[in-house]
C-alpha cells in the first residue's frame, strides 16, 4: 500500500499543517562548575544494566533451546560473531578475545565501555563511550549472508539528551529509546530476521519467565531471578534492586508482549542515563574545553530563548574581548575566583585537570590542556562567514563553519544533513560521478513497490532494501541513502513528525505562509531532500569512538576534516548530490587541520 493510499491527497494539506504547528520546547542549563557527586544508580537503571548485558535474548540462543536445552543451561559453544572484537586498526589475527566469548549476542557486544582494558589496555583497545572498535559491527550469521551492520555503531553516551526533535539512529528510524531497544532486541543485530518478530518476543519472554537467577550475570546483580525482580514484591529484594511500581510487571500473569515491553523499558532507562559528566545544574564540566570556559567565567550554555548557534557567536565575542586585554597565562591546578569578562584582564589557559589530583587524563594519551593551539582551533571551528564565500575567503581559510551543525554545548544540532559521506563511499567503489548518476525512484514509485526499494520490516520482511545497504563493487544498485529510507514510509509511522518538521523547515529556507508550507513541504517534494542525510553526531569525547562517520571509513580526526574539505569543494562546484548548503561555507587549508584537531581533542574527557 502506498503512503498516498494510506493518507488521501485531500488530507495531506491538513496533515502537513498539523505537523508544522506541533512544536516542542528545549531545556535550559546553568553555569556552575562543580565535580559530579558519586551517586548510587536507582533500581531501574541497575536492573536495566543487567538486561543490557543479557546474552540469552539472541536468536542463536533460541536455536540452542530448540535442541531441547534449558534456559539456564550454558552454551557448549558460543556464537562466532562474538568470539573476537573486530578492530578497524588491527589485522584480524590480532583481534582481542571478546568479553562474551562462548556466549551469544547482547547490547554490550556493540557498545563497549571498559571491558577491553583501562588501567592496562589491550593493544589497540581501551575505553569506549558505549561503542565498539569496528567500522561496521559484526552480526550473527544467517541465511541472508549479512555479517556486519550497515552502519558504524554510534556511541550511546549523550544519545538521549533532550531536544526539540527527538529521534534515534542515523536515519531517525526510532522515535523513543524504548522503540530503539525493541527494534534491537528483535532485529538483525541479535540474529533475528525481519519476519521473526513474534518468535523473538516469545523467546525473550521465555528467558525472563524461566531464568533461575543462578547464572554468572545474575550473581553480579544480587542473584535474583527475573521473575522475582520484575514482579518486585518479594520482601527479600534489597533496595538497590527493588523496582519502582511503574517498572514492575506480574510475570505469572503477563503476556509475552507485556514482558517484552517491560524489558525494553528497563534497558531504555539504563541507556537514557548515559551522559557525559555534568555538574549539579546539568552543565557539562569535565573536558579541557569546559574547564577553559569555567576559569575564564565564560558562558557555558545558551540563555533562555537563545539558540545554540547564537550562543556560539556570543561566546566567541566574549573570548575575543578577554583575549584583547592582555598577556595570556596558564592555570595550574586550582581555578581562581571568578570575575565578569569585562573585569578580567587576562584570558587563562588550562594545563591541569582541577578535578583529578595528578591533573592528568586517566583514559586518554594526551595532556589535559586548552592552550593557544586549542584556542586557534576553537576560532576556526566557530568561524562563519556572513556572506557567500569569495575567492579571497577560500585563499585565507580559517573558516570551519562547524558550529552550523555542531554548536555547543552539546556539539550537535540533533538534525540530519548530507555531508557527502554516502557519495564518497559509493564513488570510491564505482568511480567519480557514479553516485550522481544512480537512479533513485520518486515517492510514488518507491511506496508502490516497497519490497523493491524500501528497508525490510515486519510488514515487508522480504524487502530488498537496496538503498539501506553497504555499497559493493559487485552490485552498483546498493548504497545507503539514510533518512530517505524512513521518511514517509508507512512502516515507520512514529518517526514521521520529527523528520517532516526538519525537512520542511530546511526546505522553506525562512519562507512563511501556509501556501509555502503546502508547496514546499509536500512529501513528494521533500523526499529528494532526504537523500543521503544522516543524523548529526555529537563531538564530545571523540577520542573514545573512532573510527568515524556512519560508514566508519574515517580512521582519524584528520581524515574527517580532510573529508569535509574535499566535499565542501564538491558542493561549491555543484557535483555533490543533495549536498548540505552549509558545506559551501567551509574554507579550510592544510594548516587549519592541526589546530582544529587540537580543539576537538579538548572535548575529550574521562568518561566513567
Amino acid at each position: 500500500m502506498s503512503m498516498y493510499s494510506k493518507y488521501p491527497t485531500r488530507f495531506i494539506p491538513f496533515l502537513l499543517l498539523s505537523l508544522f504547528m506541533i512544536l516542542s520546547g528545549g531545556i535550559g542549563l546553568s553555569q556552575v562548575f562543580a565535580q559530579e557527586a558519586e551517586e548510587v544508580d536507582p533500581p531501574e537503571i541497575t536492573n536495566g544494566e543487567r538486561l543490557f548485558l543479557e546474552t540469552r535474548f539472541a536468536q542463536f540462543f533460541k536455536v540452542f533451546l530448540d535442541g531441547g536445552k534449558d534456559v539456564n543451561d550454558p552454551l557448549p559453544a558460543g556464537d562466532p560473531a562474538v568470539d573476537k572484537v573486530m578492530n578497524w586498526n588491527l589485522p584480524p589475527d590480532q583481534f582481542a578475545d571478546s568479553p562474551f566469548v562462548g556466549q551469544s549476542m547482547n547490547c554490550r557486544s556493540c557498545h563497549f565501555v571498559d571491558e577491553l582494558g583501562v588501567e592496562e589496555p589491550l593493544p589497540g583497545y581501551g575505553m569506549r563511550t558505549y561503542t565498539d572498535f569496528a567500522r561496521r559491527s559484526p552480526v550473527p550469521a544467517r541465511e541472508d549472508r549479512h555479517t556486519t551492520t550497515v552502519r558504524n555503531s554510534p556511541p550511546l553516551v549523550n544519545a538521549s539528551l533532550p531536544r526539540k526533535h527527538f529521534f534515534l539512529h542515523f536515519d531517525a528510524e526510532f522515535h523513543t529509546m524504548v522503540d530503539l531497544v525493541k527494534g534491537t532486541l528483535t532485529g538483525r543485530n541479535y540474529g533475528w530476521l525481519p519476519g521473526e518478530f513474534a518468535q523473538a518476543v516469545a523467546h525473550i519472554a521465555k528467558v525472563i519467565r524461566e531464568d533461575d537467577g543462578q547464572g554468572d550475570l545474575a550473581m553480579e546483580f544480587g542473584g535474583f531471578s527475573y521473575t522475582t525482580l520484575l514482579t518486585g514484591t518479594d520482601p527479600s529484594i534489597p533496595g538497590e534492586f527493588l523496582l519502582p511500581e511503574s517498572f514492575r510487571i506480574n510475570i505469572s500473569q503477563a503476556s509475552d508482549r507485556d514482558i517484552f515491553t517491560a524489558v525494553a523499558k528497563l534497558i531504555a532507562a539504563y541507556t537514557e542515563d548515559l551522559a557525559f559528566s555534568q555538574d549539579e545544574n546539568g552543565t557539562f564540566d569535565s573536558s579541557p574545553y569546559d574547564v577553559f570556559l569555567t576559569i575564564n567565567d565564560l558562558p557555558r550554555q545558551p540563555q533562555k530563548g537563545e539558540s545554540p548557534l547564537a550562543y556560539s557567536q556570543r561566546l566567541l565575542r566574549h573570548i575575543h574581548a578577554l583575549e584583547s586585554y592582555g598577556q595570556l597565562t596558564f592555570l595550574h591546578r586550582s581555578p581562581p575566583q571568578h570575575s565578569r569578562p569585562h573585569q578580567n584582564s587576562k584570558l587563562k589557559f588550562v594545563d591541569q585537570n582541577p578535578q583529578i589530583e595528578d591533573g592528568k587524563f586517566q583514559f586518554h594519551d594526551q595532556p589535559f590542556s586548552f592552550g593557544p593551539e586549542e584556542l586557534k582551533g576553537l576560532k576556526i571551528f566557530f568561524s562563519q562567514n556572513p556572506h557567500r564565500l569569495r575567492p579571497s575567503d577560500l585563499v585565507r581559510g580559517r573558516s570551519g563553519n562547524c558550529v552550523a551543525c555542531h554548536a555547543p554545548p552539546t556539539f550537535t544540532d540533533f538534525r540530519f544533513h548530507n555531508t557527502g559521506i554516502a557519495q564518497a563511499e559509493y564513488d570510491h567503489i564505482h568511480g567519480p560521478g557514479s553516485f550522481a548518476n544512480l537512479t533513485i525512484p520518486g515517492l510514488g514509485e518507491r511506496n508502490r513497490d516497497p519490497e523493491m526499494y524500501l528497508p525490510a520490516t515486519v510488514q515487508h520482511p522480504r524487502a530488498q532494501e537496496p538503498f539501506r545497504s553497504i555499497p559493493t563493487s559487485e552490485n552498483s544498485g546498493l548504497t545507503d541513502l539514510g533518512v530517505w529510507n524512513i521518511f514517509w514510509n508507512p512502516d515507520f509511522p512514529s518517526a514521521q513528525l520529527p523528520i517532516w518538521q526538519i525537512l520542511c523547515e530546511d526546505s522553506l529556507k525562512g519562507r512563511r505562509g501556509y501556501w509555502n508550507i503546502f508547496h514546499f513541504c509536500r512529501p513528494d517534494r521533500l523526499l529528494p531532500h532526504a537523500l543521503g542525510r544522516f543524523k548529526t553526531p555529537g563531538l564530545r569525547d571523540l577520542g573514545h569512538s573512532a573510527p568515524y562517520s556512519h560508514t566508519g571509513m574515517a580512521d582519524t580526526l584528520e581524515d574527517v576534516i580532510r573529508g569535509y574539505m574535499k566535499n565542501s569543494d564538491l558542493a561549491r562546484h555543484h557535483v555533490l548530490r543533495n549536498g548540505d548548503k552549509e558545506l559551501k561555507q567551509i574554507a579550510l587549508h592544510q594548516r587549519d587541520i592541526t589546530p582544529l584537531v587540537a580543539f576537538l581533542q579538548s572535548l575529550n574527557e574521562d568518561y566513567e
